[in-house]
């Protein structure tokens, strides 16, 4: 990796997701591949979904961000749906803050522990959430409603 393509990448694990503000776009697994050449930067990321409302602020903001290490190359991030993105793409440190956000993070499991107190007698009471790639969920412990991450095989 070359050190233009080290603070690239360093530029975009600061690139907060507009709708979840304490996961990066790196956190959520968004950036599939960083191209260096001599007079260009390109970015290739995955959106969660078709129609998510927030990607032409995830663009700008990932423009933004490496237009400042880019050394004077032309910046082109773009959005590719050649390869689906899944949530085992959330790395752990996403996991983590999604989970102190009140998102339960995505599980191969059909229940979801309460991000709140940790039950797992956790129902689905919405199967979309303020997202399509998420549910309204309620926790009959501690009686919280949150939200949480389809795992892949929903969306």
């Amino acid at each position: 990796m070359t050190g233009i393509e080290a603070a690239v990448r360093d530029a975009l694990a600061h690139v907060k997701d507009p709708e979840i503000p304490v996961c990066t776009i790196t956190q959520l697994g968004l950036v599939e591949r960083v191209d260096v050449g001599d007079d260009a930067v390109d970015v290739t990321l995955l959106p969660t979904f078709v129609g998510c409302p927030a990607l032409d602020e995830i663009r700008i903001d990932a423009e933004r961000a490496v237009a400042e290490v880019a050394a004077g190359r032309r910046v082109t991030v773009r959005f590719s749906l050649e390869v689906p993105w899944t949530t085992d793409r959330i790395t752990e440190d996403g996991r983590e803050a999604l989970r102190t956000f009140g998102i339960a993070p995505p599980l191969l499991q059909i229940t979801y522990p309460c991000p709140n107190c940790g039950s797992r007698d956790t129902t689905v009471e919405a199967p979309f959430g303020p997202t399509p790639c998420r549910t309204i969920r309620y926790c009959n412990a501690c009686r919280n409603p949150f939200e949480g991450f389809k795992p892949k095989k929903e969306y």
